[in-house]
């Protein structure tokens, strides 16, 4: 295996950290977007709101999403300080790309594809946990289908309760209730996403000697990768916001709540099952959702059209921007 001097190790994790800031400014809109387009809060005051929730979720989740990612999607003992560079650079070359297009790809999937992209260029396919990759898959599919249902679920749930309510009650009522559900879908993302920036970083130590015999998440790690975040998404990520709060579909309160409120319950129950879902996916299917369960033409579905042709290109298009870096790091000179 080839160590680096302490120096590179450093530099690398602050590549990887910046990933993870990135990743919260990126993101910022999957937190965000329902609670602004609803003028239930202010944008300034929303991103800080979403940015407390992202740091304090490793209070509530174990680290099993780390775990998928440093040892479950490649081999752990083929990682080098290589992979880790170009990997990081695929993810964060692919994640500019889209922020400064307005597209809501998935940070997650870059950073998958970015893996796999590097690893297969240095090794080929016996680098690759085939059983992890086809679970991270198959929740590309069905992260953002059980966002789908749950909020349209929910929707239909909140509809026939409230039959009665006058609509400013209604109104009234979610506008105070968003606020918890955009609570809970921030500490969703905050517990799935950084925790992918972690298992970056502990492969990384693990691959250079410095976490001993069996690979852990150091402490140190986790507090910073969800400082990280939380800093990134405090900057916001605003030509996002506009497309996942306004050209999907019109959101109402209580249609935002049932939004979010789907899209946290997905999140935690991937996040305690150790799968690396998008939240990007998961918060566009739940609003997708609540749009279609007042009428399938309330859904601009060109818009969500752009959207899903977005994600498919995301883990190759990461995955060849890696194996691109990692082919220039082994020339010579």
């Amino acid at each position: 295996m080839e160590l680096v001097s302490f120096p590179v190790l450093v530099a690398l994790i602050l590549v990887a950290l910046a990933f993870d800031f990135l990743n919260g400014l990126h993101d910022a809109a999957n937190s965000i977007a329902t609670i602004v387009s609803t003028r239930v809060l202010r944008p300034r005051y929303a991103v800080i709101w979403a940015a407390f929730f992202n740091f304090i979720a490793f209070l509530f989740f174990g680290l099993h999403v780390a775990q998928t990612i440093g040892t479950g999607i490649v081999s752990a003992d083929l990682v080098d300080a290589r992979v880790i560079f170009a990997a990081l650079m695929g993810a964060i070359s692919w994640n500019l790309i889209t922020w400064w297009g307005g597209i809501p790809s998935s940070s997650s999937h870059a950073l998958i594809g970015g893996l796999l992209g590097a690893a297969l260029t240095k090794a080929g396919g016996v680098a690759i946990v085939w059983g992890g990759v086809t679970k991270t898959a198959a929740a590309i599919v069905l992260s953002p289908m059980t966002g789908f249902f749950l909020a349209l679920l929910l929707v239909l749930m909140t509809s026939w309760t409230f039959v009665r309510f006058a609509p400013s009650a209604v109104d009234g009522i979610f506008r105070s209730l968003q606020f918890v559900s955009a609570s809970l879908y921030s500490l969703g993302h905050g517990g799935n996403d950084a925790q992918k920036t972690m298992g970056i970083i502990a492969v990384l130590l693990f691959s250079q000697g410095q976490l001993g015999e069996t690979f852990y998440v150091p402490f140190w790690v986790v507090i910073t990768c969800q400082a990280a975040m939380g800093l990134g998404t405090l900057m916001g990520g605003w030509r996002i916001v506009h497309t996942m709060g306004s050209k999907i579909t019109r959101l109402t309160p209580m249609q935002g709540f049932c939004a979010e409120t789907g899209g946290a319950i997905t999140l935690f129950g991937a996040t305690w099952l150790g799968i690396p879902v998008s939240t990007t996916h998961t918060i566009t299917g739940s609003i997708v959702g609540v749009g279609a369960a007042r009428k399938v033409s309330a859904v601009r579905w060109n818009v969500a059209g752009s959207i899903v042709y977005a994600w498919v290109i995301t883990l190759p298009a990461a995955g060849l921007i890696a194996a691109a870096f990692h082919w220039l790091s082994r020339l010579p000179g």
